[in-house]
């Protein structure tokens, strides 16, 4: 067949792929069949396409399986993705959502003078508890029309990281549903116009310390190229927790199963039980409110686990240098404790006074909830100093009162989340090749999440903080005192 002939036939069959590719441009070919998505004005939405088979019954507290049904008709995905099953913080503890929710929504802007997209993957917050991709807008990034969006729904709370420690109940289960959707996102991204070679994985808060531990995992060249992680890194410090056994043990004490047996024998009665029973058994855990936000979350693996998603503590592997190489931006804003520390803002029914006077009595108590150290410290002796001593350093001789609040969410932020994101960088330095960058955001909002927790209109929780930004090799150096 002569070259000119073969031109031909490629035009032809190019005019005719084009002609089916975009006759309807909401019916999608994938690996499992044939979708169809929604047109939304400004762009078309594909959403709630399972990644994985349902994590239920005897594949609950297990690691996802590959979604691998054909369909035989037309998926419909325009129904709307679900919240994980999930005790709600925003809800006060109301239970909702769907144990089956390991789905991605994609959504692919309007833009003709594009033939492809490059593709943002997002991970949503809600520290490892609650939370979901409806929580995340994407019209105005839509409306820009430059990139195609992927929502990345994975399993939160008890369901998605009870572990007892060992490798019949490891958990991190949220954690590898979060990477088989980054799997699924690379065989099938294309057919939706999305281009598999320029993805950029990005999350916000336990999001953006899920972005750190994928990264860590390792595996994610070829997958990822540029890595973004908003207010969240591994090593704040309930980003991992400590002390797994115990919490898997009670949390079956609760639900009435054999704690006096193996972590196998507990994990088979799990499956049995309900997942709401299991879900609303969170609520043993708190000791004031809704502290601690994250009884559970990522954990260090057993070395014999099968397939284990992480088998050091996140500084040690960051130190070994051995993880995926990619560029990495990482930043956190100024007033990040205003989540946490907002709870005592709130008025007591009985005296109308902000809860924050109750640390006065309760705080070598409660800090260590608060401020996730409980586990990290061996005796209560040392417990109590250290306490104090975090008080004096952020309120001196003062007590606890609203006019104390601002030091109060300021050893929040430090703590939580600005000094650990900080020790992040350190490391950083010292082992990445790969570039990487940190900056701090400061645009204080009139109206934020904090006020919603709180019940109040009438605080100002972020005030404004001059800083000054230089930049430092390959980060930006934030100075908090301005000359």
């Amino acid at each position: 067949m002569s070259r000119l002939t073969l031109s031909i036939c490629w035009l032809c069959l190019s005019l005719v792929w084009s002609d089916v590719a975009w006759a309807d441009p909401l019916l999608v070919d994938i690996s499992n069949g044939q979708l169809r998505g929604r047109d939304r004005g400004d762009y078309y939405s594909y959403e709630s396409i399972p990644y994985a088979e349902p994590p239920i019954g005897s594949l609950r507290l297990e690691a996802p399986q590959p979604y691998k049904r054909q369909w035989s008709e037309v998926f419909d995905a325009t129904k709307p993705p679900e919240f994980c099953l999930q005790s709600s913080l925003f809800l006060h503890g109301e239970i909702i959502g769907n144990e089956d929710c390991l789905t991605v929504s994609v959504y692919r802007p309007k833009n003709a003078s594009r033939s492809s997209f490059p593709v943002m993957a997002y991970i949503h917050g809600g520290a490892f508890m609650f939370g979901g991709v409806m929580e995340y807008g994407h019209e105005l990034i839509m409306t820009a029309g430059n990139f195609i969006m992927v929502k990345i729904s994975y399993r939160l709370g008890p369901l998605g990281f009870l572990s007892a420690g060992d490798a019949d109940l490891p958990g991190n289960f949220g954690l590898k549903d979060q990477r088989l959707a980054l799997q699924w996102i690379k065989e099938n991204i294309a057919s939706f116009g999305g281009e598999p070679k320029n993805v950029m994985l990005m999350g916000h808060s336990a999001g953006g310390a899920s972005v750190h531990y994928q990264q860590l995992h390792g595996g994610l060249e070829g997958m990822v190229k540029v890595a973004v992680s908003l207010s969240g890194s591994a090593l704040c410090p309930w980003a991992t927790q400590s002390d797994e056994r115990q919490k898997a043990f009670k949390l079956g004490h609760v639900l009435e199963c054999n704690v006096n047996g193996t972590s196998l024998e507990l994990k088979r009665c799990l499956q049995s039980k309900d997942p709401r029973d299991i879900v609303g058994a969170v609520k043993h855990f708190m000791v004031f409110g809704y502290v601690p936000v994250a009884p559970f979350g990522p954990v260090v693996e057993a070395a014999d686990t099968v397939e284990p998603f992480l088998t050091q503590q996140p500084a040690e592997a960051m130190k070994s240098g051995e993880y995926s190489q990619i560029p990495w931006l990482l930043s956190y804003t100024l007033e990040e404790g205003g989540f946490n520390a907002a709870l005592f803002l709130e008025k007591s029914d009985e005296d109308d006074k902000e809860l924050i006077e109750v640390l006065n009595m309760r705080w070598n108590e409660l800090a260590p909830d608060l401020l996730f150290y409980r586990h990290t410290i061996n005796n209560t002796e040392d417990l109590n100093r250290y306490s104090q001593e975090l008080k004096y350093q952020y309120l001196g001789d003062r007590n606890f009162s609203f006019d104390s609040y601002l030091d109060l969410q300021r050893m929040f932020s430090d703590i939580l989340f600005k000094n650990p994101i900080q020790r992040t960088l350190e490391l950083t330095r010292s082992q990445r090749k790969s570039p990487f960058y940190c900056y701090a955001y400061d645009n204080p909002p009139d109206f934020g999440v904090g006020h919603w927790l709180s019940g109040r209109t009438d605080v100002f929780l972020a005030p404004y903080m001059k800083i000054c930004v230089r930049m430092s090799k390959s980060y930006l150096k934030i100075s908090y005192k301005c000359f």
